[in-house]
């Protein structure tokens, strides 16, 4: 079977960490969508690591590891990701597969993006410009290059046409500040380092796989509310985050999906643009920022926060048809003397507890639930039980409200600093 493990909110909830500390427990952990944009971050025996394409299962010596079809590569940042992830594990190169099936981000793929968001002035979307876009329109729009056509003879005549075709969208544009010319060197240079990786049929490893009755871990990125169909539209990434994504991004038929995890914050954030009904831009925003250490793994850029929204968190449960809940920096909490929680939406044609269509144009207020807080830090040492009656009372009502059981709690970024009930 196939387990999944997703984020709930808008990213960045942890699902590094998560995927890491669960890793033991299965065979195989296969990254299923998205790309560089993501960034997962591990800690454990005082080193930190942040993952961006390759799965978070690579530091477990015993763990296979795929980077699925659904996911768009980056040559010359993965060449640097397993570099840096060298010394801690020097066999990857036997652990690792690669879909040929997975598009190449290519540098005119970044130059477009850079030109895109330029041009959209105030509007920008709030690209991590990393190519992420303009490689899954190439993609939709059957134009794209795939890892295994670089393995073919004709590999050199499809990327010159492809990018005399970005090179006119991005004259288009009137975008000038790229050289595209040192850009190649390295894109060549790292493409010679990826086919030298195993290059496989990753569909067909993955279901002998699960005819053999191995254990898979889906490893998800970026966020439920983040999602091409279903999230905060336009602001959105360019794939489909949500469980659903995984029978496209892995070839794996609905049956064999297993077990979902969803992952959330005791709290909300956001990088880049868009609507976030729950939005702190006070000194509180601040605090969660600070205490949290909110800002990108991939990016740096500063996380916009704000209290949970349980509107948000019923609807992506709805949509993953979670099994079971693993909250996430319950200990940035710690110290804090009334927490709110969003409860429904007030809105112009009455309350709801739905997310509007269109959560950009809705004119929304959220409508909050008091919780009182708990003033000490709470021990990852001593069992569930022995955590703060208010943090109890906290996580209670969330399971309540979601009917799903919060099944695993995080208290801070390392692996032994968490609870399994």
């Amino acid at each position: 079977m196939v387990d999944v493990i997703l984020g709930l909110q808008w990213g960045d909830e942890g699902k590094g960490k998560i995927a890491d500390y669960l890793t033991p427990r299965y065979d195989i952990v296969a990254r299923f969508q998205g790309g560089p944009n993501a960034g997962h971050s591990l800690d454990f025996e005082g080193k930190k690591f942040v993952l961006n394409t390759v799965p978070s299962g690579i530091f477990h010596k015993g763990t296979l590891n795929i980077i699925g079809n659904g996911v768009v590569i980056d040559p010359v940042r993965l060449q640097e990701e397993l570099g840096r992830i060298e010394h801690e594990c020097p066999d990857y190169r036997d652990r690792l597969l690669v879909s040929r099936k997975a598009h190449l981000i290519l540098p005119t793929h970044r130059i477009l993006d850079a030109a895109s968001e330029a041009s959209k002035g105030e509007h920008k979307i709030g690209s991590t410009l990393r190519g992420i876009g303009p490689t899954y329109r190439d993609k939709t729009g059957r134009s794209g290059i795939r890892v295994g056509d670089s393995t073919e003879p004709g590999f050199m005549e499809l990327y010159q046409k492809t990018v005399q075709e970005h090179l006119r969208q991005i004259q288009a544009y009137g975008y000038t500040a790229f050289d595209l010319a040192a850009e190649e060197e390295k894109f060549f240079a790292s493409m010679d380092f990826i086919r030298q990786l195993q290059l496989v049929n990753s569909e067909y490893v993955i279901n002998e796989a699960i005819h053999a009755g191995k254990k898979i871990l889906a490893e998800g990125a970026q966020g439920s509310m983040l999602d091409v169909e279903f999230g905060s539209y336009p602001f959105v990434t360019s794939s489909v985050t949500l469980a659903g994504g995984v029978c496209n991004g892995l070839g794996v038929a609905p049956k064999h999906i297993g077990k979902i995890y969803g992952i959330f914050k005791a709290y909300c954030t956001r990088v880049g643009s868009g609507p976030f009904p729950t939005e702190l831009n006070d000194d509180m925003g601040e605090l969660l920022r600070k205490k949290g250490h909110e800002f990108g793994a991939t990016t740096g850029r500063p996380r916009r926060t704000g209290w949970l929204d349980m509107v948000a968190l019923q609807y992506t449960c709805m949509l993953n048809g979670v099994d079971e809940l693993i909250m996430m920096k319950s200990d940035v909490l710690c110290g804090i003397d009334q927490l709110k929680v969003a409860t429904a939406y007030n809105t112009p044609g009455g309350t709801t507890r739905e997310v509007p269509a269109n959560l950009c144009s809705a004119e929304l207020k959220p409508i909050y639930q008091d919780f009182r807080g708990w003033p000490n830090e709470l021990p990852h040492d001593k069992g569930y039980d022995a955590l703060d009656s208010n943090f109890l009372t906290y996580v209670e009502f969330i399971e309540q409200t979601l009917k799903t059981p919060v099944r695993v709690i995080s208290l801070g970024p390392e692996r032994h600093k968490t609870i399994m009930r």
